[in-house]
C-alpha cells in the first residue's frame, strides 16, 4: 500500500468517525460501527495478510482516533469500542484473529499518542474490548487479551522506552477479570 492510499484511508476513517458520532446519541455504539463498517470496506475484497494486513488496520485504526479525537472525544474511553469494531469488522472478511488484535491494539496506541492521548489508559481499554470481542470472533478471553497487551507493547516500544514502560506496568496486570500473559512477537 502506497502512502497515498494509506492516507486516503486514514482521511476517510477519520471522516466517517467524526460523522457517525456526530449524527447519535450513542457515542460508543457509534465508534464501534464506524470502526467496524470502515474496517470491512477496506479488508473487503483483499486477501491482506502479514504487513499488508496490519497496514490496512493501522491506517483505519489511527484514522478514527483521530476522528474521536477531532470531536472532541477520549480516545482512551473509546479504545475498547474501537477494538470490538475492528474485531468484528474483520471477522466480516474473513480476516480476523490473533494478528488483527495485535495489528489493532498496536494503531490504538500509537495514534493516541498522535492525539496526546494517555498511552497507558488506551492500551488498557485495547485489553477490555479485545476480551469483550474475544467471544464474537472465536478466541478464548486470555488469548485475546494477550495478543492485545502485546500489541500494545509493540505500538508503545515504536513511541519510546518510557512509553513502553507506561505500557507494560498498565497491561502486565489482571483487567477485567484476566489475568494477562504477554507474549513476545
Amino acid at each position: 500500500m502506497g502512502d497515498r492510499e494509506a492516507k486516503h484511508l486514514i482521511a476517510e476513517s477519520r471522516d466517517y468517525t467524526v460523522h457517525a458520532i456526530r449524527d447519535v446519541g450513542d457515542v460508543a455504539g457509534a465508534i464501534m460501527d464506524a470502526t467496524c463498517n470502515v474496517l470491512a470496506h477496506a479488508l473487503e475484497g483483499t486477501r491482506a495478510t502479514g504487513s499488508e494486513l496490519r497496514g490496512l488496520v493501522t491506517d483505519t485504526i489511527v484514522g478514527t482516533v483521530h476522528g474521536v479525537a477531532l470531536v472532541e472525544g477520549e480516545v482512551e474511553l473509546a479504545a475498547s469500542s474501537i477494538m470490538v469494531g475492528a474485531l468484528r469488522g474483520a471477522e466480516m472478511t474473513g480476516a480476523v484473529g490473533i494478528e488483527a488484535v495485535s495489528a489493532t491494539a498496536v494503531a490504538l496506541v500509537k495514534g493516541a499518542a498522535d492525539v496526546g492521548g494517555d498511552i497507558g489508559r488506551t492500551a488498557k481499554g485495547a485489553v477490555e474490548g479485545a476480551i469483550r470481542g474475544a467471544r464474537d470472533i472465536g478466541l478464548t478471553a486470555e488469548r485475546a487479551a494477550s495478543a492485545a497487551a502485546s500489541g500494545a507493547m509493540i505500538g508503545a516500544g515504536e513511541i519510546s522506552s518510557a512509553a513502553l514502560d507506561q505500557v507494560r506496568n498498565v497491561v502486565s496486570q489482571t483487567i477485567s477479570g484476566v489475568k494477562v500473559v504477554i507474549t513476545e512477537s
